[in-house]
């Protein structure tokens, strides 16, 4: 049985990560995660998986936290324009593209909105499609 976690939750629980992290994770996270917010207002913060996650009309991206990199997996990615190749890791993988952030490294910010917003755009479009009546069609032949 899935456990649904209400968005204040999910919301606390992400800021209870970032103060866990501390450090240049815990910085980068909470860069990460305003960058998100300030991309688009409507997003929606959840908490799956033990991570936290982004979602407009479906996922737009995870944030975990790994030793030596803060990633962000963008699910549909593998979908998106990356004109200022922000994508560096999972770049084998169909669907799925992710960001690796290294200590130290800084983010464009420009780049990095304008790709949330591209994932956003894509979840809204994808859902406003009609869904595909398979049935009628095969009656049709």
């Amino acid at each position: 049985m899935k456990k649904t976690v209400a968005v204040e939750e999910a919301s606390a629980l992400i800021d209870e990560r970032i103060g866990q992290l501390g450090g240049w994770r815990g910085k980068t996270l909470a860069n990460v995660r305003a960058i998100i917010r300030k991309a688009d207002r409507e997003i929606i913060e959840e908490w799956k998986w033990g991570t936290p996650v982004w979602s407009h009309a479906g996922i737009v991206c995870t944030g975990e936290a790994y030793k030596n990199a803060v990633k962000m997996t963008f699910a549909k990615g593998a979908a998106l324009q990356d004109p200022a190749g922000l994508f560096n890791s999972s770049l084998e993988g169909n669907v799925r593209r992710a960001i690796d952030i290294q200590e130290g490294e800084k983010i464009d910010e420009a780049a990095l909105r304008d790709l949330i917003r591209s994932a956003v755009a894509l979840n809204i479009h994808l859902k406003s499609r009609p869904k595909a009546r398979q049935a009628a069609s095969k009656r049709s032949r």
